[in-house]
């Protein structure tokens, strides 16, 4: 039986709580992989910790949003660090997502939808007539356009997504109860997984509290 595949959120710029992290989360039942955002690439020594780390999957989650060439050069930039995966925002535009595909190599280029933070009250407060759904869908249309390896999007929207793209979907907003933080769109791990999801992110369910007895809830849920 396939491991399930999570990717655990390091969204600190603290090196021993991220050494923690990444202590208490290896096991033999899952496939982890580790996202480092914005927060920690940014901090102190950041860039360094993820240049020492040696056969982890790491996901960097920096959302690019510019213009082509400065996407690329920021790719062209990180190339020198062992990365498995890296996000760019859909809505940079075909330009900029197919000159970042044909740089980035070996790293799996993932294209980010509408943020999980997001519904369609914020979206129309933004200026967007769609809804969430239509956009969605035309963002998958413009990432398979694109050759993109890989969506992220809500666990909500992955059958739409699955409509026109057929690699691999990251799903963040996973909570495996109510509380949804400063998530708008979320499901349970199980519930994304049953609607198609590949690798479910996931962070403070994990991150906050006693991370082995977190880790252990998370494999009795989706046993």
């Amino acid at each position: 039986m396939n491991k399930k595949k999570i990717f655990v959120a390091c969204d600190s710029t603290n090196i021993a709580q991220v050494n923690n992290i990444i202590k208490n989360t290896n096991n033999s039942k899952l496939k982890i992989g580790y996202k480092f955002g914005l927060e920690f690439i940014n901090s102190k020594n950041g860039r360094s910790f993820i240049s020492k780390l040696n056969k982890k999957i790491i996901f960097v989650d920096l959302k690019l949003h510019d213009i082509p060439n400065t996407c690329v050069s920021t790719i062209k930039a990180l190339k020198d660090l062992k990365i498995n995966y890296m996000t760019i925002h859909i809505s940079s535009g075909l330009e900029a997502l197919k000159a970042c595909k044909k740089v980035c190599g070996k790293i799996k280029l993932i294209g980010v939808t509408i943020l999980t933070s997001l519904d369609n009250k914020a979206l129309k407060n933004i200026g967007f007539e769609k809804n969430v759904e239509k956009l969605v869908f035309q963002q998958a249309t413009l990432a398979k356009k694109a050759k993109l390896d890989g969506i992220v999007c809500s666990p909500k929207e992955v059958n739409i997504v699955k409509k026109v793209f057929k690699k691999e979907i990251i799903t963040p907003g996973i909570r495996f109860n109510s509380k949804r933080n400063d998530q708008k769109r979320v499901l349970t791990p199980k519930q994304a997984l049953k609607n198609g999801s590949d690798w479910l992110v996931i962070g403070r369910p994990i991150t906050k509290g006693n991370i082995k007895k977190n880790i252990s809830k998370l494999i009795d849920h989706l046993n």
